[in-house]
């Protein structure tokens, strides 16, 4: 599982268009303060400008998805120009209808054309001022992050290597010297985005000042239908329920990774070495489950072999996706899906592997764009990108402002919300294992354990990036500070640190795509717990009484109906509306997620005990 978590790159720098699922660059603009006029428009007028509005922004939104994707699929110098000037046209006009929307008081509007004008005036990822050029070096700015990210390689071994090679590396590899040669190696990429970064950050934030937020976090923070420090409350609270879970990992890793490689290279205290953990960037632990595997017993089965065993290729892998959600009652994904997506990575291109879902018009022309290999990863990735695709599909006959997920984190959930059905009964059922190989009750820890790699092991590193982010947008962290910032805080959320001491011009925040990306993370870290939220609540209407872990809703109609309803919805509601449609319940909760691994749970604090968990102080160097 890639925390591909689909960041479509239709960072339809109309930071409004939902035209893929996660946005990743978006953008919009500063104020340009209306005149005073005797009287107050009105709601007709409202209506007639929204009208207009969402018009052009739809066009806009088909022009310049076509010219990203073209760019994100064919990385050249005449693609970056294309849509560099095709971003700053966008930031245009999302800059001026976002100003013009200041006439109208939202407080004097019917609920529903209130709620467009909010998300047209806060629904921008990277807004730039209206002073003349600043849409135009913003644009090519993100351009330019993105492709450095993009073509990025390191020279290891005489051999150039892109970003998928020196992962498979840092998965397999338990030779310490070289996962640290490596983990360092990836680094070496971004020193040259921090400079463009901090000016971007400069740029974005007069933006958001010029809109009327007091900086670009605090804007970011306003798309949750609450004020952002309400949100920022409600991130805590849900982290204070999913954080022992975490700290009962961590020990229990840190405890294996020591036997593993030693005192010298993993201490049986304090933080673990990032570079150990089977990840370029810590956060997805299942690389090493080998090195941290349970003593009881585990599936008899590796799902990597059997779908080559199978014969799966990168399409069947993309067509047993689409299975899972036919089974459900959705209609099949349109033909121009299978001649226009990107499965595998084009020969003689350069391209942005990151797996992501599109909506390139905002009807019917879905596609991915993945570097698929046969692998459970990727199989889990492609069931977590057309979660993205079916939604988009779902919502496609709502208003232009309203295609769009209920809230971030829905869009990033749904995927995933599925993929918890790739139970060993699915994998029966599609024909990957046999019924002698279905692993027995005892085999449970084992399977949750492997999950917790992925999942739990994730959580802080959400919280990680947007929090060093957030200080960054905020003005907190200077520049100069970055990576010392960056270190700090997985220090303190994830109880991390770096194989080695950080040169003084590293940053080691733009080794991790949705930094130079500008996609927001929390997405990812409430997509995970409203995950498994939507799996309680899917497997209770299926009649389901055994443990979480086991359900799978594969084939249950009667479940897809309610909820394709609740994605019909889109944005058109807020998202407790959206919740409660499929859950019964407005609130967030992260009880699901602890229920799910509470076996899991009962055996870690068994094999902690008499452990000294925790990481207060520094890895002995």
């Amino acid at each position: 599982m890639r925390l591909s978590l689909a960041t479509s790159a239709i960072a339809l720098t109309i930071a409004l268009a939902s035209c893929a699922a996660p946005k990743e660059t978006l953008q919009e603009t500063t104020p340009v303060a209306a005149e005073a006029t005797t009287e107050s428009p009105t709601v007709t007028e409202a209506r007639a400008f929204m009208a207009r509005a969402e018009s052009e922004l739809s066009d806009m939104s088909d022009e310049a998805s076509l010219v990203f994707w073209a760019q994100a699929t064919n990385i050249t110098d005449e693609t970056n120009a294309a849509a560099a000037e095709i971003g700053a046209r966008a930031t245009k006009l999302s800059v001026s209808l976002a100003n013009e929307s200041k006439k109208f008081n939202i407080d004097d509007l019917p609920q529903d054309l209130a709620r467009k004008m909010t998300k047209l005036r806060a629904g921008i990822t990277i807004p730039a001022p209206s002073t003349e050029g600043a849409a135009e070096e913003l644009s090519t700015i993100t351009t330019d992050l993105d492709a450095k990210y993009g073509t990025g390689t390191f020279n290891y071994k005489g051999k150039d290597m892109t970003l998928d090679e020196l992962s498979t590396i840092i998965e397999t590899s338990r030779d310490p010297e070289e996962l640290k040669a490596v983990w360092e190696g990836w680094r070496t990429v971004s020193p040259a985005m921090k400079d463009e970064y901090a000016r971007m950050v400069e740029i974005a934030n007069e933006g958001a000042v010029a809109l009327g937020y007091p900086s670009l976090d605090q804007m970011w923070l306003s798309n949750y239908d609450m004020a952002p420090e309400e949100m920022e409350a409600e991130v805590d609270r849900l982290w204070s329920q999913v954080e022992p879970l975490y700290k009962e990992l961590h020990c229990y890793a840190r405890t294996r990774l020591n036997a593993q490689y030693g005192d010298d290279v993993q201490p049986k205290t304090g933080p673990i070495r990032a570079d150990l953990l089977g990840n370029m960037w810590a956060q997805d632990w299942s690389g090493i489950y080998d090195v941290v595997k349970t003593d009881t017993p585990g599936p008899s089965y590796n799902v990597t072999q059997r779908l080559v065993e199978k014969g799966y290729d990168p399409i069947k892998m993309v067509k047993t996706g689409e299975a899972f959600f036919t089974s459900l009652g959705f209609a099949p994904l349109p033909e121009t899906f299978w001649e226009r997506s990107m499965i595998t990575r084009p020969e003689g291109k350069e391209v942005i592997c990151h797996a992501s879902a599109w909506d390139l018009d905002n009807k019917d022309d879905v596609r991915i764009k993945m570097c698929t290999e046969v692998n459970e990863e990727d199989f889990d990735t492609v069931h977590h990108e057309l979660g993205h695709n079916f939604y988009q599909r779902a919502y496609k006959d709502q208003d232009f402002l309203y295609k769009d997920g209920a809230n971030d984190g829905f869009h990033e959930a749904i995927g995933d919300f599925i993929g918890l059905s790739i139970t060993p009964e699915y994998l029966k059922q599609i024909g990957l294992i046999n019924e002698s190989e279905m692993p027995p009750a005892d085999a449970d820890t084992a399977l949750l354990l492997n999950i917790a790699l992925k999942k739990i092991a994730f959580l802080p590193f959400a919280l990680t990036v947007d929090g060093w982010r957030w200080d960054v947008l905020s003005g907190k962290t200077a520049p100069a500070d970055y990576n010392d910032a960056w270190w700090a805080k997985r220090l303190e959320m994830q109880g991390i640190v770096p194989p080695g001491p950080r040169p003084a011009d590293a940053f080691d925040p733009g080794a991790k795509y949705h930094i130079p990306g500008n996609t927001p993370y929390l997405r990812y870290f409430l997509s995970y717990i409203l995950q498994f939220q939507f799996h309680k609540a899917a497997c209770e209407q299926a009649g389901w009484e055994g443990p979480l872990h086991r359900c799978s809703i594969y084939d249950n109609k009667e479940v897809g109906e309610r909820f394709n309803a609740m994605l019909e919805m889109g944005a058109s509601k807020p998202w407790p509306d959206a919740l409660e449609a499929f859950t019964g319940t407005r609130e967030i909760d992260g009880s699901a997620i602890v229920e799910y691994f509470d076996p899991l749970m009962v055996y870690l604090k068994e094999q902690n005990e008499g452990q000294s968990c925790g990481w207060d102080e520094p890895a002995a160097e």
